[in-house]
Formats: structure tokens, C-alpha cells, sequence
């Protein structure tokens, strides 16, 4: 039954696949990333039909793919406001930079000392995919890829290792 599900999905996508791709670059104004919304829309919709019959296929897929487009629309808007917010260069240069007293380097370096603690009891993946995600800046596509695990897997493990660095600093001191 599923696999007859599957099929029928497949039909209609791939049928509604040239419109549903032209409709995204207009929302997003962006053919790369319509492709890769067009994508996500099919495993998503992939992944609703494997645990739940859909009755209506061709409206679940454009709904969906528009609620992706959206939500794409709403990050970009985000991070704009918060590159619009950043201050010039010219008004960080005119601020006064103070020397860290050493009752600050000390405790840096024990906070230093217990991040590197907590990585170190992360498990491998863990551990890798909170360094790409945190210190490389790779996106959970790019680190699912990377490391041959769903996205659902990469959100775990992060969420686990902020988790242990959370923890790891309860009670932490601060002046």
C-alpha cells in the first residue's frame, strides 16, 4: 500500500515538478534556492506520505512548498534586520578597547577549560557536527551530507551537545 502511495506521489510531483519549481523562484526571486525548496518539498511530502495516507496530493505538495518558501522568506528577513543592525566599522573603531583584568583571563580560561571538557565527553558525531554547525558555520543540509545522517539526526546531536555546554557551565560564576 505504501509503495502504491509512493508511486502516485511521485506521478503527481514529477508531473506538477516544471510549474511547482516556477512558482518557487518567483516567491523566492532565486532559481538555486527554488531548487533546493523544491527538493525539501519533496522529502517532506515523501516523508508525510510514509507515515500517513495524503487524499489530496497536488494541494499538499504546493502547500507545502510554499510553507518551506516562506519560512525561507521570514530567515532572509531576519537575518537582513540583523546585518541592518550592525554597527559601521567607523562606530566600532571610535570605541575604546579595555584590557581584560586578570580576574577575566582566569575565568575565561576556565570557561575555555570546561568547553573543552564537555566536547571531549561528546560522543564523535556529537562532537563533529556541533564544531561544523558552531565554529564552520555549515548548514544541517551541508553537515547531514557530510557525515551520511538525516537532518533530524544533526538537529539530535546538536541539540544534545548545547545541551552539555549549557550544563557544563550551570553555576558558572560570573563578576
Amino acid at each position: 500500500m505504501a509503495s502504491t502511495r509512493h508511486q502516485h506521489l511521485d506521478q503527481v510531483f514529477n508531473g506538477q515538478r516544471p510549474l511547482l519549481l516556477r512558482t518557487l523562484v518567483r516567491m523566492v526571486g532565486n532559481a538555486a534556492t527554488a531548487e533546493d525548496l523544491l527538493q525539501e518539498t519533496y522529502l517532506r511530502v515523501r516523508a508525510a506520505a510514509s507515515e500517513r495516507s495524503v487524499e489530496y496530493v497536488q494541494p499538499f505538495i504546493y502547500q507545502t512548498a510554499r510553507n518551506l518558501a516562506l519560512d525561507h522568506l521570514r530567515g532572509e528577513r531576519r537575518r537582513s534586520a540583523l546585518i541592518d543592525r550592525r554597527p559601521e566599522a567607523e562606530e566600532i573603531a571610535n570605541v575604546a578597547a579595555s584590557a581584560p583584568t586578570p580576574e577575566t583571563r582566569t575565568r575565561d580560561r576556565e570557561m575555555v577549560a570546561r568547553l573543552e571538557g564537555t566536547l571531549a565527553r561528546l560522543s564523535k558525531r556529537e562532537r563533529d557536527v556541533f564544531l561544523r554547525a558552531k565554529l564552520h558555520g555549515w548548514s544541517y543540509a551541508e553537515i547531514a551530507a557530510d557525515l551520511g545522517v538525516s537532518k533530524s539526526t544533526v538537529q539530535k546531536d546538536l541539540t544534545a551537545a548545547l545541551n552539555a555546554c549549557l550544563h557544563s557551565y550551570e553555576g558558572f560564576n560570573e563578576p
